[in-house]
């Protein structure tokens, strides 16, 4: 029999000493938060296939590549596990709608969302990986997968960039420092594979303690002010207003206090090209939607630019939208006739994770190489500098605000998030590590 030929896909990988230690380790399970685009998640799929091509004593062998959800599972797994198979070895061709490969050795590989965890019950694993692990949910691995992997004593990596002290947070410490025989502990910084400019381009988007996150792999504890980088003295300044440039609307829907802030990119005080929070709505008690709206057009009415509004977008859960219709229904009926075909609604299907709009807007306002990118006029919107300063997180959670200390604050500075995430998103690609060696 003629040897089958090794797909493209499978080229040499660069050496790296704790990825050896990583895929040569005896440990049943592997804790491996590494930095972003490092080669654990390469690594992870070529052990799956190395392990299903070689098969086990159960002649059903089954495994399974692991994300949050069915999306981001398919996006980071599908098409390269199809790609690493040379075709002799598969039995059948792949199946689209389950998302699995089936091995001339009856070995099969599957591609599995976490969002509901109990699609891995059932039929017994005999290993598998769970990526970006810090983002499921955090009974998933005691309730639903550690079980299923019993009965075979299947093995496990959980591998992915930390996200605070969470869940990831407490399985590592425990990986790292409970020896315990059946669990090993493995990370490395992006920088040991990454291109050095890379590192130094990813330094100017992130702030400094979200690029130690996602850059060298720590587990941040997100304590304290949720805008940590906010200096009024740095931060705080007489900014200018551009009646011909487009202009931002940013709303977070709420009656005690009714907010907007309104911001426009421009040429802030210390020369960076930036945003510039030029002035804010704050209306303190029985406010609406309308009258928020009502008060941005005394200001704004002439404006001869565009428009572009941001928000919440639940936009009618709470507020005047009980009774009148969704909050963005309102905010049309207001602004649409006198700016017609000049307005923009820039709006997510869905709201961003509460910590992703926060690293967003804390990287806006000062990089991990020090620049500043974002400004508040102190004197027009006195109300957002207090917001910047005050807004605390939740104690011993995973970087949630706690809503509760003030109902005053985090209402302009959620508005502000909304744009920040919009505009200038921390994106976390799903990309294939393969690409950096």
């Amino acid at each position: 029999m003629s040897a089958i030929a090794l797909p493209a896909r499978l080229h040499p990988l660069r050496p790296h000493p704790v990825q050896r230690a990583l895929v040569t380790s005896k440990a049943r399970f592997k804790v491996v938060p590494a930095g972003r685009r490092s080669g654990k998640t390469e690594w992870a799929k070529r052990t799956v296939l190395k392990k299903a091509l070689r098969g086990t004593n159960f002649p059903d062998a089954r495994f399974f590549l692991g994300a949050p959800t069915r999306d981001q599972a398919k996006a980071i797994f599908w098409t390269d596990m199809k790609q690493m198979v040379n075709r002799a070895l598969l039995l059948e061709p792949p199946r689209e709608t389950e998302l699995m490969l089936r091995l001339v050795n009856g070995s099969e590989i599957y591609v599995v969302g976490m969002d509901v965890p109990q699609r891995i019950e059932g039929r017994p694993w005999d290993g598998g990986v769970l990526d970006e692990y810090g983002n499921m949910k955090a009974g998933a691995w005691g309730q639903n997968v550690r079980p299923a992997l019993s009965d075979r004593k299947g093995w496990c990596w959980l591998i992915g960039v930390p996200e605070g002290r969470n869940h990831y947070y407490d399985i590592a410490k425990y990986a790292q420092n409970a020896n315990d025989p059946e669990w090993g502990y493995f990370t490395w910084p992006s920088a040991d594979i990454l291109d050095p400019m890379e590192i130094e381009a990813a330094k100017r988007q992130l702030d400094p303690l979200v690029f130690d996150q996602e850059y060298n792999a720590s587990f941040i504890n997100f304590e304290g002010r949720a805008y940590y980088p906010f200096l009024e003295a740095e931060h705080a300044g007489s900014l200018m207003y551009n009646p011909r440039a487009p202009i931002g609307f940013c709303f977070d829907f709420n009656v005690e206090p009714g907010v907007a802030a309104v911001v426009q990119e421009q040429r802030l005080p210390n020369g960076n090209d930036g945003t510039g929070v030029i002035i804010e709505v704050h209306i303190p008690r029985n406010s609406n939607t309308p009258a928020v709206c009502r008060k941005l057009l005394e200001l704004f009415a002439g404006h001869e630019g565009l428009v572009r509004c941001y928000g919440d977008a639940t936009g009618g859960s709470r507020g005047s939208a009980k009774v009148q219709g969704s909050d963005w229904d309102l905010i049309k009926a207001e602004l649409n006739p006198i700016f017609r075909d000049r307005i923009s609604y820039r709006v997510k299907s869905a709201n961003p994770a509460e910590r992703a709009r926060i690293n967003a807007v804390n990287s806006r306002l000062k990089t991990a190489d020090g620049e500043v990118y974002m400004m508040v006029d102190g004197a027009e919107a006195p109300m957002t500098v207090r917001d910047f300063e005050g807004v605390q997180l939740l104690k011993g959670g995973s970087g949630e605000i706690d809503k509760q200390i003030d109902s005053r604050l985090t209402h302009l500075t959620d508005a502000i998030g909304y744009y920040v995430d919009y505009e200038f998103p921390i994106v976390k690609q799903v990309i294939s590590d393969e690409s950096m060696f």
